[in-house]
C-alpha cells in the first residue's frame, strides 16, 4: 500500500490515484486477519463453519458466536470484527421479516445476499460512516433453485459459490475446498471435511486456542439449525485423529 500516509487512506469517499479506496481495503484486512471461516453447498444444504479464536481461557463457551440463525431457511456466519457481523446478522434478520410480512413467504437467498450486500456498500460510500470490517457467508435454502450459498466482502461485492473461505489460512482451505466434489457431497460428510480443513489450517505453535462452531440448513428438515455440541467434537476429534495418523505416515 504505497499511498498510505498521503491522505488518501482517511476515508472511504477518496480513491487514490491509482483507483483504490483504502478504508475498504483496510476492512479486508481486519477480515483477513480473523479465525477461518468456511462455506460449502452440499447436494441437500448448507453448511457454516467458524474457527473461533479463545482469547481467554475464563471465557464461557458458545458465548460471542460467530454464526448465526437468520430465519427458517437462512443461515450466517462472520470472518471479521465480530461486533459488525452480529449487525449485519441483525439486518439479515429485519430484511427476512419485513419480507413475510409483506409477501408471506421466505424471503429467496438470492435477494437476501442482495440487500445485504446493498447495505454493506452504502458504508463505503459517505464521509460519516466506515466500511464494516468483516466478510459474512449466508446460507439458504431456495424453494426453486435449492441450497445456495453467498459471501459479501466489505465491499459490498457478492457472489454465489459451491464453496468459499474467508480469514486466516484461507489459500490453503480454497485449495482443500476444490478438491471436494459438491454434487455428491452430504452436509453430514461436509461437518467432517470443514473440521479437517480448520484443523490443518490452525497452528497449535503459535495461534491461540479455537472452539468450533457449526451451523447447517439441510432440505430433509428444511429449517436451519445449530449443529449439536457434541456432534462437533466428535467431527473435531476425528479430523485431529487423521491428521496424527498423516503425520505419522509421512
Amino acid at each position: 500500500m504505497a499511498s498510505i500516509g498521503t491522505g488518501y487512506d482517511l476515508s472511504a469517499t477518496t480513491f487514490s490515484p491509482d483507483g483504490r479506496v483504502f478504508q475498504v481495503e483496510y476492512a479486508q484486512k481486519a477480515a483477513d486477519n480473523s479465525g477461518l471461516t468456511l462455506g460449502v453447498c452440499c447436494k441437500d444444504g448448507v453448511v457454516l463453519a467458524v474457527e473461533k479464536i479463545l482469547l481467554s481461557k475464563m471465557l464461557l463457551k458458545e458465548s460471542g458466536r460467530r454464526v448465526h440463525l437468520i430465519d427458517q431457511h437462512a443461515i450466517l456466519a462472520v470472518a471479521g470484527m465480530g461486533p459488525d457481523g452480529r449487525q449485519l446478522a441483525t439486518r439479515a434478520r429485519q430484511e427476512c421479516e419485513q419480507y413475510r410480512n409483506i409477501f408471506r413467504a421466505p424471503m429467496p437467498g438470492h435477494l437476501l445476499a442482495e440487500r445485504i450486500a446493498g447495505y454493506v456498500h452504502v458504508h463505503s460510500l459517505y464521509w460519516h460512516v466506515r466500511p464494516f470490517g468483516c466478510t459474512v457467508m449466508i446460507g439458504a435454502l431456495e424453494e426453486k433453485q435449492g441450497p445456495a450459498l453467498y459471501m459479501i466482502d466489505p465491499s459490498g461485492t457478492f457472489y454465489r459459490y459451491y464453496g468459499c473461505a474467508a480469514g486466516k489460512g484461507k489459500q490453503g482451505a480454497k485449495t482443500g475446498l476444490e478438491k471436494l466434489d459438491f454434487r455428491q457431497l452430504s452436509c453430514d460428510d461436509a461437518l467432517l471435511e470443514l473440521a479437517k480443513l480448520i484443523n490443518e489450517a490452525h497452528d497449535e505453535s503459535k495461534d491461540k486456542p479455537y472452539e468450533m462452531e457449526m451451523i447447517w440448513i439441510k432440505s430433509d428438515t428444511g429449517k436451519a439449525s445449530l449443529v449439536p455440541p457434541n456432534l462437533i467434537e466428535t467431527v473435531r476429534q476425528r479430523a485431529e485423529q487423521i491428521a496424527r495418523e498423516e503425520e505419522m505416515a509421512d
